[in-house]
């Protein structure tokens, strides 16, 4: 009777730096100790034009299932309502993944797949004046034609991405929405084609390192492919120098140089990161 070989066991890469070796080693070490968190859209989820058609990538639910068990705590750390994210992702009652917590809003939200329930504070009324002025402003400034807003619940986003010269209405918008979200007591946080007005005090590092500590983390890896992960970045290098073990990835190697440039690891989009977690649930 023939023998059939066994599956190869997919390669894991190596990390760039010496700090994201050790952060890769420590995962390996103790993996009970380690906590996973990614970003939904780019990392977990493909950009696409309309962010209401994003989807988690068809690997990404069974490569988080397998790795879930193996580890301390897998989070979701993103910028859209915990709700939305789980929708998008179908996190929801999947079979290993009944302890994944979606960290929303930047953190400001929370689900957790336990109880299935989402817990968040009331909407600032700056976000309420901000929706209710943007259409009228946007106009103003001549670049209501191409720009679409995203409602968000505890925040409103303005994307460009529709325009016929995307970058141009961008620049164009960027500078007049911060001062826009400074009015009304609101930061504004740019991306990719994308300016988002939501309340200050919250972003991806604090929700993050909260979190860490939350779960007793000996290790984090945190994979993000936006600016709004900086400060996500910013926490686990913090996390580092006061100890911990920290993996970074940067999905997307080439759209967001200043990730890329402070990750441990950059790797081609959403079907890459679903790779490596693969991976690292393999050799784990």
């Amino acid at each position: 009777m023939a023998s059939h070989p066994h599956p190869r066991t997919p390669d894991l890469p190596s990390p760039s730096t010496p700090a994201g070796r050790e952060g890769l080693a420590a995962l390996l070490a103790r993996p009970e100790r380690a906590l996973i968190a990614l970003d939904f859209d780019g990392t977990l989820a493909e950009i696409v034009p309309d962010p209401e058609q994003a989807r988690a990538h068809p690997g990404a639910v069974p490569a988080l299932a397998a790795l879930a068990p193996r580890v301390a705590s897998v989070a979701v750390v993103t910028g859209r309502p915990a709700g939305v994210a789980v929708r998008y992702g179908g996190f929801a009652g999947v079979p290993g993944l009944e302890h994944l917590v979606v960290l929303g809003h930047y953190g400001a939200e929370r689900w957790d797949a336990v109880s299935g329930v989402v817990t968040a504070p009331d909407v600032p009324s700056g976000v309420a004046a901000v929706r209710a002025e943007l259409p009228g402003f946007l106009e103003e400034l001549g670049a209501w034609r191409g720009t679409w807003i995203e409602e968000k619940g505890r925040a409103v986003a303005v994307h460009t991405r529709r325009a016929d010269d995307p970058s141009e209405v961008f620049e164009t918008v960027r500078g007049p929405l911060a001062e826009l979200a400074s009015r009304h007591g609101l930061i504004a946080e740019p991306g990719r084609f994308v300016v988002e007005l939501r309340p200050p005090g919250m972003d991806k590092g604090v929700a993050l390192a909260a979190y860490a500590r939350e779960v007793g983390a000996e290790s984090v890896l945190y994979a993000g492919d936006d600016l709004g992960d900086l400060p996500a970045f910013a926490a686990v290098e913090k996390l580092r120098s006061d100890g911990m073990a920290g993996l970074l990835l940067c999905s997307g190697s080439v759209d967001v140089p200043e990730l890329a440039e402070r990750a441990d690891l950059a790797l081609a989009g959403p079907g890459a990161v679903v790779g490596f977690l693969s991976a690292l649930a393999e050799r784990l």
